[in-house]
This record gives structure tokens, C-alpha cells and sequence, in this order.
């Protein structure tokens, strides 16, 4: 599944330390994702499942999962800033109510957005973790759904689960048609 957060950081209660979750130990992100769920004035964390990324391609679901993470915001922010990604559709700038901006490796550069990225990652991370125990075969608590070699090889041996994204390159390329040959009349 896709994972999307959208956090209000109180500047009250500052978290130092924060960075990109990408740049933070296993331990780390977990030990600020508790901090931010404590500290935070709202936070809102979206799971998209692999079907619906397929439907709708993973921007596409990314933006709109990110839409309904700031819905979900109690209160509502008087201003977003999102990591590289527009809330608003091309041609219709004043598609969403509350004033945006997005902002090139965003977790990197504000916090807020960083908060979000770390929330995202360590639930999507703790999700894998409990699908290891179903497909073990995948070895998903360790790889987290990436491609890594591991990761490779257990879909060319076995195929994907019923939870791959199956518009994911890796994953098409062991997808088998259901018909692979024409009918014989």
C-alpha cells in the first residue's frame, strides 16, 4: 500500500532533530513518530490500498490520498506545504480551498513536512512488518516492499502476492496473462 501523512507541528512544543525519514534510523523514525503523535496540534495518517495506486496510477493516488489527510486535520491548516507535489489539478489552480505550495525535497527542508514523511514511513513500514507474517516469501519486513535484490528474486521465483501493486514495472514484468495462448476452435 501507499502511505500518506499530513502533520501541524505546534511551534510550542518543537521536536529538534527532525529530518527526511529517509535519512533517519529504523529507531529514530519510530522514536520521533511517537514524539510527533504526542506533540503535534493534529496529524492524519492515509493508507492507499495497492488496488486503488493500480486503478488510479500513483501520483494520481498519492494526491488524492494526501487531499484526504488534510481533510482529516482537526483543526484545519491555515496554510500546506506538500513535498514536491501539487494539491490542485494542472489547469485549475484554485482547485483546493486552503492556500498551497509545494516545495522540492520538502522533507529535507521543512520540518512539518518531514513530521509527515516520518509518520508515513513508519506506518507503511509497521504494515509490512505484520504482512511478513502472511507472505513470508517476500521477506516484506526486511526489503519494506522495495525492489532490492531479495525483494526481485522472490517475485521472479514465486510471482506477486494479491498485494503488489500490479502497475509496478517489477511486478509486471512477472505478471502471467491469463490466456496466454489463443483458443483452439
Amino acid at each position: 500500500p501507499l502511505y500518506v501523512a499530513a502533520v501541524i507541528l505546534d511551534a510550542a512544543r518543537p521536536i529538534p532533530g527532525l529530518n527526511d525519514s529517509k535519512k533517519l534510523s529504523p529507531q529514530a523514525r519510530s522514536s520521533f513518530a511517537a514524539e510527533i503523535q504526542e506533540k503535534a496540534l493534529a496529524c492524519q495518517v492515509i493508507a492507499v490500498p495497492a488496488q486503488e495506486v493500480d486503478e488510479l496510477n500513483v501520483y494520481e493516488a498519492t494526491r488524492q490520498a494526501m487531499i484526504r489527510a488534510l481533510k482529516g486535520l482537526n483543526p484545519s491548516p491555515d496554510f500546506i506545504l506538500t513535498d514536491a507535489m501539487p494539491l490542485a489539478l494542472p489547469g485549475n489552480p484554485e482547485g483546493f480551498p486552503i492556500p498551497h505550495r509545494a516545495i522540492i525535497h520538502g522533507d529535507a527542508r521543512s520540518v512539518s513536512i518531514a513530521a509527515a514523511s516520518i509518520l508515513a514511513k513508519v506506518a507503511r513500514d509497521t504494515h509490512l512488518e505484520k504482512l511478513d507474517r502472511d507472505y513470508p516469501l517476500y521477506r516484506l519486513a526486511q526489503n519494506k516492499g522495495y525492489g532490492t535484490a531479495d525483494h526481485l528474486e522472490a517475485l521472479a521465483r514465486f510471482g506477486p502476492c494479491p498485494l503488489h501493486r500490479k502497475t509496478f514495472q517489477p511486478v509486471k514484468d512477472y505478471l502471467l496473462p491469463l490466456f496466454p495462448f489463443a483458443p483452439q476452435a
